[in-house]
C-alpha cells in the first residue's frame, strides 16, 4: 500500500458530489460535473440571522476564486459569494488583503495574502488581456516567506477572468521589476504558465524540463479541498497529459502534508486520445486502488480532470479500464459520460 493510499483510506468523507445528466457513452455532448470536497466556513453571523439579507445576498453576488494562504503555505483556491459589481477584478484583490472584507468569510485555517491597508487601482487591457495592478506603499509590508506566494496569489486570482491572461505590477506608479522585500524577479507578464506551489524536489537539472500542474488533495476531515501543485517534468515526455498523469500517480511528496488516491501501480495503457477537447484515458487495473471491481474513487476522478483540464484544450476527460467505460464511481452511479471541469474550483458550503 502506498503511503498516499495510507494517509487516506482512514478518510471517508473525502469523495464529493457527481451530478449526472443524460444517459450515453462517453461520445454523447451530455456533460458531468463533479464539485470538489467541501470546505467548512466562518460566516457573518448578523447575516446569517436575517433570512431576507440572505436572500438579497444570494442575488446580488458571484461566485469567485480567491487564492488564500493554508495553514501549510500553501496558496489554494476558494470560492466565495463576492458583492457582484463591475470591477470584480479589482474586488478579488481588495478581497485578499489582511482585515479586508474577506476577514469574517475566511475558510477554517486559511489567511489573507495581500499586508493589511493594502490598496490598488486595476486596469485592464481588454485587446491584450493584460491586468496592470498598481498597488499603494503598504503593500511591500509582508512576511519575506510570503514573496512568492503573494505573486502567486495574484496572477491565480486574476487570471480566472475570461478578460485576463496575464498581469503586471506597479507600486505607486512604478512598475516593479522585482518584489520589494526579498526581490524576486518579476517578469513582464505574469501568467499561470509560472507555476503554483511549485515542488521541484527531485528534479536535478531544472534547465532540462517544463513545468505541468496537478491536483492534489489537502486539508482535513470536515474540510477538505484541491491544491495545485506545480512540478518539473523532463523534456523527454513528449505528451503534456501523460506525464501530468504520471505525476498523479507519483503522488505527492512525503513531507507535503497532501494526499492522493492513486495508487503507485496505477498505469496508463497507452497514448491518451484526443478529440475535439476530450482526452480518453486508458488505465489498468490498479486504478480501482482497494475498490472492487469497476468502481473508482470520486476524489480520484476529480484529481484527474482538475489536474488534464489545466492543459490547453482539454475540456473534459473520458476514463476506461483495459479498453471499457463500464465504470462506477464509489458512490454507487455510473461514470457514463465524460466529466468536465467545474465552473469553481472547492466552492464549499454556503
Amino acid at each position: 500500500m502506498s503511503r498516499n493510499k495510507a494517509k487516506i483510506l482512514s478518510v471517508t468523507v473525502l469523495t464529493s458530489t457527481v451530478v449526472l445528466s443524460g444517459c450515453g457513452l462517453f461520445g454523447s455532448e451530455t456533460k458531468q460535473k463533479i464539485d470538489p470536497p467541501k470546505t467548512v466556513t466562518v460566516v457573518d453571523q448578523k447575516a446569517s440571522k436575517d433570512p431576507t439579507a440572505k436572500k438579497n445576498n444570494a442575488a446580488d453576488t458571484v461566485k469567485t476564486e480567491l487564492y488564500l494562504i493554508d495553514k501549510n503555505g500553501y496558496v489554494v483556491p476558494q470560492t466565495l459569494n463576492l458583492p457582484k459589481i463591475n470591477s470584480i477584478a479589482k474586488e478579488a484583490l481588495q478581497y485578499l488583503v489582511k482585515g479586508g472584507p474577506v476577514t469574517n468569510m475566511l475558510p477554517n485555517g486559511f489567511r489573507e495574502v495581500l499586508p493589511e491597508d493594502t490598496q490598488m487601482t486595476v486596469n485592464i487591457d481588454k485587446d491584450n488581456k493584460v491586468a496592470t495592478v498598481d498597488f499603494s506603499n503598504e503593500f511591500k509590508n509582508y512576511q519575506p516567506d510570503d514573496e512568492q506566494r503573494i505573486l502567486q496569489s495574484i496572477t491565480w486570482t486574476l487570471t480566472q477572468f475570461k478578460d485576463i491572461n496575464s498581469v503586471k505590477l506597479k507600486m505607486n506608479g512604478h512598475e516593479l521589476t522585482e518584489m520589494p522585500v526579498k526581490g524576486t524577479p518579476i517578469s513582464d507578464n505574469l501568467t499561470r504558465a509560472a507555476g503554483i506551489n511549485i515542488d521541484t524536489n527531485d528534479v536535478a537539472d531544472i534547465t532540462n524540463t517544463r513545468p505541468v500542474t496537478v491536483y492534489f488533495v489537502g486539508g482535513q476531515e470536515g474540510g477538505y479541498y484541491y491544491v495545485p501543485v506545480t512540478r518539473r517534468v523532463s523534456n523527454t515526455e513528449k505528451d503534456p497529459i501523460t506525464a501530468a498523469v504520471n505525476e498523479l500517480i507519483k503522488g505527492p511528496s512525503p513531507k507535503s502534508n497532501l494526499v492522493s488516491e492513486f495508487m503507485p501501480d496505477a498505469k496508463l495503457l497507452g497514448t491518451p486520445k484526443v478529440d475535439n477537447g476530450q482526452v480518453t484515458l486508458n488505465f489498468n487495473k490498479n486504478i480501482y486502488g482497494s475498490f472492487n471491481k469497476n468502481v473508482i474513487s470520486q476524489a480520484l476522478l476529480n484529481e484527474l480532470v482538475l489536474s488534464l483540464t489545466e492543459q490547453q484544450g482539454v475540456q473534459k476527460v473520458a476514463v476506461q479500464v483495459d479498453g471499457k467505460a463500464d465504470l462506477k464511481i464509489d458512490q454507487g452511479k455510473k461514470l457514463t459520460e465524460p466529466v468536465t471541469r467545474p465552473e469553481k474550483v472547492n466552492t464549499g458550503s454556503f
